[in-house]
């Protein structure tokens, strides 16, 4: 844990318990298994035999960045409330760009930036080359 009078000049807030990633890391096993989810972390070792999904799943994303997986889950409402109750804190602002989180700075994580592009894109090109074959075919019955 990072004392936080050491980050004042940070503006960290007090309230909050911050983590650098290294310490995350090291709970990585049934004993101890924390998560980073967007930026939290989480302490879900008392949870691992309960987690519907069994808790080989949550020992493969111990100590380090599970929010992708987490996301492509498609958590129910439920879940993310019950998430609340194994938060220990926050990933210090140091490492925040370390935690291997695709989150872009809108908030929007990369792979949904990117699915979101992947049909964005040739839609308009579809649209383009309708709208030109429209045009030249009316072009050629005017002359």
């Amino acid at each position: 844990m990072v004392q936080e009078s050491c980050d004042d000049a940070l503006g960290l807030d007090p309230q909050v318990t911050y983590y650098r990633l290294e310490e995350v890391k090291q709970r990585d096993a049934s004993k101890e298994t924390w998560l980073v989810i967007h930026g939290r972390v989480y302490d879900v070792t008392r949870f691992a035999e309960e987690h519907p999904g069994g808790e080989e799943v949550l020992f493969e994303q111990a100590g380090g960045d599970a929010t992708e997986s987490f996301e492509d889950v498609g958590h129910s409402p439920d879940a993310r409330e019950m998430l609340k109750q194994y938060y220990i804190g926050d990933v210090h602002p140091a490492d925040i760009g370390n935690t291997g989180s695709k989150e872009t700075s809108n908030g929007w994580s990369s792979s949904f930036s990117s699915s979101y592009c992947s049909w964005l894109v040739p839609a308009i090109a579809v649209l383009i080359v309708g709208l030109m074959f429209r045009y030249y075919m009316l072009e050629g019955k005017s002359s």
